[in-house]
């Protein structure tokens, strides 16, 4: 005979379970907190739906809208005064807790902040202001944990062992019983598991289980990062058999259905060292202008939603693009091979084909499942030599069979560009000048170079046929219409126009558009200074007063770009959100509705945004690492530089050529008593007048590297004057962007369109 299954949720009839909101209205009706027990009693809840009940009750408590005080009786978070958010830790000890509810963050005393760790949720009670006049929390409960394990640098002190995290956000240390320290040595780094969470009398407590290695070690910073930013890097062993289980080339089967493509000489135009070409484009004239198709490799047709390689590309939610390394969103036999546009084979894509106006204006355009074969796979530099010096003359560089054949093709998709680049600034689109920088490597992964990467008209060729294409994905599904995930880039902030709008009333300049300020009124603001000697400071403060882009459900329009709606449709290899868009196409072509199946819309775009911005964070993490390791061997070495930020406590230093930052403390910009103006962005000095100024040119030497908080600290070069350094009249362009690698610069800028 067999046992009596126990119910579960989804077998409970819903009626006889009471909702979240009426198990709120019964504690708030009671007016005092409540037993368990008695609340079932109150609810009349059927005990068939008893555990279910409980847990609900245990459900609403990690939520935080339900709180068990000291006597086990259930408490009305919000009747209690309560505020439950995030904890966000400071390097410095101290940390917040950041409201779900939004509002002012409360701030948390080093005492507080050793309860609990970086990013773990929590309740908090008000416990008074602070000296700069911040709300004070205390924290009542622990809600939720969210790490489970730590990578750090293992010590040992008078026979103590302790793990030091590599995230400053995680101040305190973790105990290491002798017995757990998986055989490390002293200052090597390590993976541990948390066992014990730290609480307010307890060291938190963990045992190693990984030795990564030592700091030096070649590599070491990506394995670090990996794991201090929880990045997935290995598939599973369902996603690895499915994708060994795929085809190695395109069945003739599949070409059922689709629009035959491969007769037009498609082609693709990646950086000189990509692997993975997810679009392809072929371009003509014609009579009424420029008929465009831009080709997308068609991951859909071999990820399903809900499979293994789904399941884990959802969970990566975009490929990550170290030097020397890529952590791909999907097994390489897709990224790199099937869904991959390789020169001389079918492959089976996307197409977006467009009928644009010699103005540059979209007039038509269609989507449709097609099969293509690529001519050739060029590169950026190839394609620019081919245009800007082609068959005509001595040392002609397009003079090859290939390029012949091609060089029409490509001189109309040229002539299209500069066609888009026209519509694109009368739109009034924001461009900012920020050139990036590619590492180079020796054999032994040491950097040899740091050197500006190449960019020419090739790379914005693509990407405004990138933009255009994108743009109709979304309109397309505005129009039929279906559920997606838009690109959305929002106005600046209020906080941040004001404190823009303060700063340019001090050079006498004037942003356009009131308190809503168009992309145009940017744009025309800065062709209006492009000429002016502080051109770079005046970029650079327009730049920091936007909204970072972030993926929603709810069209909101993007910003910069001046669109009305805009999707990301052009890079499903590496992008999540294109696969949905891809799948969301699909279907409303075939006048269906495609619904992912684990989570809805908006749980999507706050998922993938966070994966966008945990990428990002990984890699910036490593390429600090890297400039680190190579200023090294430069401590006493002088270089010019770009003041590239100003806080109270000094200035940040972008070196030349370089893009390596460092920070040249207060107490080294003389003998003065220096005042911080935030409007202007300057520190200056009471009794020299000696202004430093964001975007001002300074002359610096290295003074010291930290390799374990990947810190770099300048003083100012004694041979040169501080009033040189105190101006920004000679600025050059500053650098913002950080370096990369070749195969990352490419790749980088198509992540980021």
């Amino acid at each position: 005979m067999h046992a009596p299954r126990r119910a579960r949720r989804g077998d409970i009839d819903p009626e006889l379970l009471p909702t979240r909101d009426a198990i709120l209205a019964a504690l708030k009706g009671a007016g005092v907190p409540l037993p368990a027990d008695e609340l079932e009693r109150a609810l009349s809840v059927a005990p068939v739906a008893q555990s279910a009940f409980a847990g609900r009750l245990a459900a609403m408590e990690r939520d935080g809208q339900l709180l068990t005080n000291r006597k086990g009786e259930l408490c009305v978070v919000a009747k209690l005064d309560l505020v439950v958010g995030t904890v966000q830790g400071h390097p410095d000890g101290f940390g917040f807790l950041v409201p779900d509810e939004g509002g002012d963050d409360y701030f948390l005393s080093a005492r507080e902040m050793h309860k609990v760790l970086h990013g773990d949720r929590a309740v908090v009670r008000r416990s008074g202001t602070d000296r700069r006049g911040r709300a004070e929390g205390a924290i009542v409960e622990v809600l939720a944990r969210a790490n489970r394990e730590v990578v750090g640098r293992i010590y040992e002190e008078r026979g103590v062992h302790f793990i030091v995290a590599e995230n400053r956000r995680i101040n305190q240390d973790f105990l290491v019983p002798g017995d757990a320290t998986g055989g490390a040595s002293n200052g090597q780094i390590v993976v541990a598991q948390i066992v014990e969470q730290p609480s307010e009398h307890r060291e938190a407590v963990a045992r190693v289980t990984e030795v990564l290695g030592s700091a030096t070690d070649a590599g070491i910073e990506i394995e670090i990062a990996l794991r201090k930013h929880a990045l997935p890097f290995e598939f599973s062993k369902e996603a690895q058999r499915q994708a060994k289980r795929l085809p190695t080339e395109v069945r003739p089967a599949e070409h059922k259905g689709r629009v035959d493509l491969t007769d037009k000489p498609l082609v693709t135009i990646d950086g000189e060292t990509a692997k993975d070409f997810d679009d392809a484009v072929f371009c003509e004239r014609g009579g009424r202008g420029f008929r465009l198709i831009v080709a997308i490799a068609d991951v859909s047709h071999y990820v399903r939603d809900g499979d293994a390689i789904d399941r884990d590309a959802r969970e990566r939610g975009t490929s990550v693009y170290f030097p020397r390394r890529v952590i791909p969103m999907l097994p390489e036999e897709l990224s790199n091979e099937l869904c991959s546009l390789k020169p001389d084979v079918d492959r089976l894509c996307m197409a977006c084909e467009m009928e644009i106006a010699p103005q540059g204006a979209i007039k038509t355009y269609k989507f449709y499942p097609a099969v293509m074969h690529s001519r050739a796979r060029l590169t950026y530099t190839q394609v620019w030599a081919w245009l800007s010096e082609p068959t005509k003359g001595k040392g002609a560089k397009a003079d090859s069979a290939q390029a012949k054949a091609l060089l029409p093709h490509l001189s109309d998709l040229y002539a299209l560009y500069q066609a888009l680049a026209g519509a694109r600034a009368k739109r009034g689109a924001i461009d900012f000048e920020t050139p990036e920088l590619e590492i180079e490597f020796d054999d032994h992964g040491k950097i040899t170079a740091i050197a500006p990467a190449p960019r020419n008209d090739a790379h914005k060729l693509i990407e405004e046929c990138m933009l255009a294409a994108n743009v109709c994905a979304a309109d397309f599904l505005i129009r039929h219409p279906h559920p997606a995930l838009y690109r959305v880039h929002d106005r600046p902030p209020p906080d941040k126009l004001t404190a823009l709008r303060d700063f340019l009333a001090t050079s006498a300049l004037r942003l356009g558009g009131g308190d809503a300020p168009k992309p145009g009124d940017y744009a025309k603001l800065l062709q209006g200074v492009r000429e002016r000697a502080d051109y770079d400071l005046i970029q650079t403060v327009l730049l920091r007063s936007l909204s970072q882009a972030q993926y929603r459900s709810d069209n909101e329009g993007h910003f910069g770009l001046a669109f009305d709606a805009y999707t990301h449709f052009t890079s499903p290899i590496r992008r999540y959100p294109d696969l949905l868009v891809h799948r969301a196409i699909r279907a409303a072509l075939a006048g269906q509705q495609y619904k992912p199946g684990s989570a809805t819309w908006q749980q999507l775009g706050t998922h993938t945004s966070m994966t966008e911005r945990r990428a990002d964070e990984a890699t910036r993490d490593v390429v600090n690492w890297l400039k680190c390791h190579y200023m090294r061997d430069r401590i006493g070495e002088s270089f010019d530089g770009t003041i590239s930020g100003v806080t109270s406590f000094g200035i940040f230093v972008t070196l030349d050529g370089l893009a390596v930052d460092g920070l040249v403390h207060i107490t080294e910009l003389g003998r003065d008593y220096f005042h911080f103006d935030p409007a202007r962005h300057a520190l200056i000095g009471e009794r020299s007048g000696v202004v430093f100024q964001l975007a001002g040119r300074v002359r610096v030497k290295v003074a010291r590297v930290d390799m374990e908080q990947t810190k770099i600290d300048f003083t100012l070069d004694e041979d040169a004057s501080a009033a040189k350094g105190a101006t920004p009249k000679q600025a050059s362009r500053p650098v913002f962007a950080e370096p990369l690698s070749r195969e990352s610069r490419s790749q980088k800028s198509k992540q980021r369109r």
